[in-house]
């Protein structure tokens, strides 16, 4: 196994190409189209082509589905409006189009930037899933963004993390790229399930560098925990 100091590029392929044996799949589905309006707050719903061929990331997983549901709230969405946003380790983009679409449905003259983020392999289905909901056009891009290598990318307003923890050899390669992309005013919401303790090690590396507060109480927490969801606000740290 990788240790953590191991982050140059060229162990990009060994640590980042993550194989679905790894990770636990919620279902393994057929690929294909899949319809999402989070109770009624999306009108049309969001559509979503899921596929397993390129890695696990082309499925709908438990965080990013709670993690959409949260910012799609009236008062959290309009906290986006008119802001940059960026997602990490996006997949087929569940939460960054979902917003995208929230925005574009019930605030048509917001000013928003939304970047949908992952590696190589998520591309295509990144691209086909903006296609897919009608959002070609300069509010959303697709990037690349390899952790592995310097990212390029100017620190957003909001950026979303959501079941980014899920392999500890790419920690330090996370977290690297977390801190070139939390700017002195970037809100995070950085949400993953756990599902072994070493989960929690990325927790206690990130609060050594920011300042990390957990999300959620009342309902929102027991829908939380009842998921093993852990849902955090990561902020740069104040002197």
């Amino acid at each position: 196994m990788a240790s953590d100091n191991e982050t140059d590029a060229q162990h990009s392929t060994t640590i980042l190409d993550i194989s679905e044996d790894l990770v636990e799949s919620p279902e393994h589905k057929q690929a294909g189209i899949t319809e999402l309006s989070f109770d009624g707050l999306l009108h049309p719903a969001l559509r979503l082509h899921e596929d397993l061929t390129n890695g696990c990331g082309g499925q709908l997983w438990p965080a990013g589905l709670a993690l959409a549901s949260y910012l799609l709230d009236e008062s959290r969405l309009l906290s986006c409006a008119n802001k940059a946003i960026l997602e990490l380790g996006a997949g087929g983009g569940l939460v960054s189009l979902a917003i995208a679409l929230g925005l574009k449905q019930c605030h048509a003259h917001s000013q928003h930037h939304i970047t949908v983020t992952d590696q190589a392999a998520m591309m295509p289905l990144m691209k086909r899933n903006v296609t897919l909901n009608s959002l070609d056009g300069p509010n959303v891009t697709t990037e690349l963004l390899d952790w592995a290598e310097e990212s390029h990318l100017t620190p957003p307003d909001v950026l979303l993390a959501a079941e980014c923890v899920y392999f500890e050899p790419a920690f330090p390669l996370l977290l690297k790229t977390m801190e070139s992309l939390i700017g002195e005013n970037t809100i995070c919401y950085f949400i993953f399930k756990k599902r072994r303790r070493a989960d929690m090690h990325f927790v206690r590396m990130a609060k050594k560098v920011f300042d990390v507060q957990g999300v959620g109480d009342g309902s929102i927490k027991e829908s939380l925990q009842s998921q093993n969801l852990y849902f955090y606000q990561i902020r740069k740290k104040r002197p």
